[in-house]
């Protein structure tokens, strides 16, 4: 499937503010230099500080110092290349595409989930526009039906994109849209249906006894639904942004991260930390704030991107 095509210098612009934490420092500390202890020492403390996360960190360091103690490197930039490489083999080749319905078997369901302010609604935006531009028919479903300002912005998004939504009253029931809402895409005949969720309730397990529920009521009328649950992590949040992930894949079916804001002042070490510490395969980047400015994640463009002069 052609969805979310990858533009080379979309992805370097849209990487600016995390080259130059990231890359730059990493750079900064490596090149054209002899590789020394502490120098290694160095590089180890920047990937700590590009949220790679400190065992991650201290087991890249070793395997660039063990390359260079067997002769195999003897310099910054050498160390740099075996780098880029150690990073984009963190990530193993596997399907980073959208689930989607087995032909004939009804609409896709994606459901979208992820705290508060982590950019949820604009990335159910940028996956509205892509799947639009592919010729797909969409239906977005408000299930936020506790912040006003979500439905708000989602029927913002929904007329500008040319799509419709299903909304409730607001403090109703999430989970009674997300069945109002699989009705309409069934009855519609529609390609996609998407379900914008609540990022924040009064209490955790309140929170996640929503999207349980949420995932039931659509399940009686598609049971192979949702086909895709991605969760979307602000990029900026470093370390906590993970901690959430965590929080929330333990509690639900999570397919996939959208990782959003990767625009803003993110350190692109957090993807490492993401793949290590959930195993959850990274599939969207945000690199912008248009709907036009998502990429699918290729870890080696990535980590290129990262390191763009």
């Amino acid at each position: 499937m052609g969805l979310f095509r990858s533009t080379v210098g979309k992805l370097v612009s849209g990487l600016r503010k995390t080259r130059e934490g990231t890359g730059v420092a990493i750079t900064t500390i490596l090149s054209g230099k002899p590789l020394s202890k502490q120098l290694l020492r160095d590089l180890e403390k920047a990937m700590i500080q590009a949220d790679i996360g400190i065992k991650t960190a201290i087991e890249l360091r070793k395997d660039i110092e063990a390359g260079w103690e067997r002769g195999e490197i003897d310099n910054g930039d050498q160390a740099l290349e075996m780098l880029k490489e150690q990073l984009a083999a963190y990530f193993p080749a596997e399907d980073r595409s959208l689930r989607m319905a087995e032909p004939g078997s009804g609409p896709t369901v994606i459901l979208v989930c992820g705290i508060n302010g982590a950019g949820k609604t604009t990335s159910i935006a940028k996956i509205c526009k892509s799947l639009r531009d592919e010729g797909k028919s969409v239906l977005l479903g408000a299930c936020d039906t506790f912040r006003a300002a979500a439905v708000e912005q989602l029927e913002v998004w929904s007329g500008r994109l040319g799509v419709e939504v299903v909304k409730g009253q607001q403090g109703g029931d999430p989970a009674a849209v997300a069945f109002d809402a699989t009705q309409a895409a069934i009855a519609r005949k529609v390609d996609i249906l998407i379900l914008d969720t609540a990022g924040r309730l009064h209490t955790q397990s309140h929170l996640m006894d929503q999207l349980a529920k949420i995932r039931r009521v659509v399940q009686k009328q598609l049971p192979d639904a949702p086909h895709e649950v991605l969760l979307v992590i602000d990029a900026t949040t470093g370390q906590n942004g993970v901690n959430q992930a965590r929080e929330f894949a333990q509690s639900t079916d999570v397919t996939g991260i959208f990782l959003s804001k990767l625009d803003g002042s993110a350190r692109g070490g957090i993807v490492i930390a993401i793949r290590e510490l959930l195993n959850l395969p990274v599939k969207f980047i945000g690199v912008g704030e248009t709907p036009d400015d998502v990429e699918p994640f290729e870890p080696g463009r990535f980590v290129e991107a990262m390191f763009e002069a």
